[in-house]
């Protein structure tokens, strides 16, 4: 099985020519009755060896942090120990020189990416707790600040070296968390702030994202690829936030007048995301819509049956949508000033 990825690789590394593998595009676009710019390209396996690998790994891995978290030198008993992290990312860095230089396997790459950022940041945090056991709000705030920060350079590194599409995502993620540090050290105790702060740094995520996604509105490179991950990052910062501050989940019903502006949110959520062709919005709101319908339901009087009624009507929606996503892009993108619709991806493949 070849990916997105693949053809790009083989058209750079002068295997087939950039012709051969944009009319293989067209031929899958025709076949499958939908544009290949609109199907929102990742690769995740290569092949069922990419999931024995990720196991293993992951194996080997907690291995290594249980054996690290024994090596104390002087860490309280309660207290996890920053060698496990040292540990967990010098494995991690090892085994990608292999699978993922080497064997460009995906899953293992992602899932390596993930121990040597992780195991940084947890490292750092974890000697921070060490050497100030009593540290208060405010330095418990710069403590994670700092373990973010050695996140960003961690991040950074990986991507120099490795180039995994995903490190961008990760790099930016560990940098709006030393954001959110600093200013939590600074003023420490508010319930809201986080969340506003998390909102501010998830449209910044967002912003680099449609960057990312201007220089690529074919999605055909690897541009395409990081930008992906950037949305589905700064997706769940942006909604979760947002609902937050909104007082979606405060209690266990939702008024209508809230509900209904859950739901207006949501669709204003999916307009968004036709016109950037990314899905990352509607999916990491789906559960604030779902309990908004539900809570109209109860309303209605439909107690017992509301929770199915919610899933007929929100499955169907979605459903829909997505066999006429292509259409219902070019309604939205049709209608936008033109200096804006000609940075977002194309519409001018066919569609059979």
């Amino acid at each position: 099985m070849y990916s997105e990825s693949d053809l790009q690789d083989a058209v750079a590394a002068g295997a087939i020519p950039a012709q051969a593998a944009q009319a293989l595009r067209d031929h899958v676009a025709a076949r499958r009755a939908s544009p290949m710019v609109d199907e929102e390209h990742f690769r995740l396996l290569t092949g069922f060896n990419d999931i024995f690998v990720a196991i293993a790994s992951v194996l080997l891995l907690l291995a290594v942090g249980w054996l690290g978290n024994g090596l104390r030198f002087g860490a309280p008993d309660h207290h996890p120990a920053f060698m496990a992290g040292l540990l967990v990312a010098a494995v991690s860095w090892g085994l990608a020189e292999y699978f993922t230089r080497r064997r460009h396997m995906a899953l293992p790459s992602i899932l390596l990416l993930g121990g040597f950022v992780g195991g940084i940041v947890f490292a750092i945090g974890a000697l921070g707790a060490q050497m100030f056991p009593d540290a208060g709000d405010s330095l418990a705030s710069m403590i994670l600040c700092v373990a973010a920060g050695a996140g960003v350079l961690a991040a950074w590194a990986h991507w120099r070296r490795f180039m995994v599409p995903i490190t961008v995502a990760v790099g930016a993620a560990a940098a709006a968390g030393v954001g959110v540090s600093l200013v939590m050290a600074a003023m420490p105790g508010s319930m809201t702030l986080p969340f506003t702060l998390l909102l501010v740094a998830g449209l910044a995520i967002f912003a680099l994202a449609m960057w990312w996604d201007m220089s690529d509105r074919a999605r055909t490179t690897r541009r395409s690829d990081v930008a992906f991950w950037l949305h589905l990052a700064a997706a769940p910062m942006i909604a979760h936030s947002l609902f937050y501050l909104l007082g979606v989940l405060k209690g266990d019903e939702i008024s209508a007048g809230r509900a209904a502006l859950v739901i207006a949110l949501y669709v204003a959520f999916g307009l968004v995301a036709l016109a950037i062709d990314r899905r990352a919005l509607l999916v990491s709101s789906l559960a604030y819509v779902l309990f908004a319908l539900y809570g109209l339901f109860r309303q209605a009087g439909a107690v017992e049956m509301s929770w199915a009624l919610t899933a007929l009507v929100i499955g169907s929606a979605l459903l829909l949508l997505s066999a006429l996503w292509h259409h219902a892009r070019a309604l939205i993108v049709g209608g936008l000033p033109p200096r804006l619709s000609e940075r977002l991806p194309y519409l001018d493949r066919a569609v059979a």
